[in-house]
């Protein structure tokens, strides 16, 4: 306990904590709709294409976080146009994630000196957010809760039948786009705490591990948030215990906690099967 308060005595990890607790917050609201939807790839085309709004925008000296919610802005909308084809969007997610990445990296090889804040996007460090990290978060928090308040029925039925929500009437690829918006934004967020190539599994892994202990959609977005902050803080505490990087370790820990669901909680179809064995 003494070692914990004099961790919370430090600055920086009382950032780190606080960016945890509300990454959490658009991990569990947003990556359950991520999951039920089958975005996972698209929010991994997103990620990789927002480096290359990194890179571009920190060859022109402007601040690189604002190139990376462009960029990841224009990708949902890329993405959007190409979504009445699963080969299309497929495909356009493929040419997304790699020009993102390339222009990224052509734009970092042109900048003079080393990029260090630009490698900690690419594999993340939660330790080193900012009060300007966290004033995103909340932000990116109001936004997202603002619009799951206000559209959340629609978010709902397209997310789970894209067909019975236009036979309502409900205009399916306006809310489609909002969901990657609103995926794009969480995104952005996330680069800082998990960097891009661990970002997909803060995005899913909680809301796997809810889909699994819950039932109904309010459960199981609340359970994805508490598994979330489980996943998160204790991750950024086990980082420092052993001395390893917090990134991974947080994707990692979350790893676990779906792999011990898993055995604790047979599939719903294995389960009936066995009931009716």
């Amino acid at each position: 306990m003494s070692e914990l308060g004099a961790l919370l005595a430090l600055d920086f990890f009382r950032n780190a904590v606080a960016a945890a607790l509300l990454a959490s917050v658009l991990c569990g609201v947003v990556g359950t709709f991520v999951v039920l939807k089958r975005l996972v790839a698209a929010s991994g085309g997103i990620a990789h294409a927002a480096f290359g709004g990194l890179g571009a925008f920190y060859f022109l000296g402007w601040p690189p976080r604002l190139g990376a919610v462009g960029v990841a802005a224009a990708a949902a909308l890329a993405l959007s146009g190409s979504a009445r084809s699963d080969r299309r969007q497929d495909a356009a997610i493929g040419v997304i994630w790699a020009v993102g990445m390339a222009v990224g990296l052509v734009f970092i090889h042109l900048t003079p000196g080393y990029a260090p804040s630009l490698m900690g996007f690419l594999f993340g460090d939660i330790l080193l957010v900012s009060p300007a990290d966290l004033w995103l978060a909340a932000g990116a928090d109001l936004v997202v809760l603002a619009h799951v308040l206000l559209f959340g029925r629609r978010i709902v039925a397209v997310a789970f039948d894209e067909e019975c929500a236009r036979l309502q009437g409900i205009p399916v690829r306006a809310y489609s786009l909002l969901l990657l918006l609103l995926t794009a934004l969480t995104v952005v967020v996330l680069l800082r705490l998990v960097g891009i190539v661990l970002v997909i599994a803060l995005l899913t892994l909680p809301p796997l591990v809810a889909l699994r202990l819950f039932r109904g959609l309010g459960a199981v977005v609340a359970g994805a948030v508490a598994v979330a902050v489980v996943q998160s803080v204790g991750g950024l505490l086990l980082a420092f215990l052993l001395d390893l990087p917090a990134g991974p370790v947080i994707v990692l820990l979350g790893a676990l906690l779906l792999g011990l669901v898993q055995l604790r909680r047979p599939p719903a179809r294995r389960a009936a099967r066995e009931a009716a064995a």
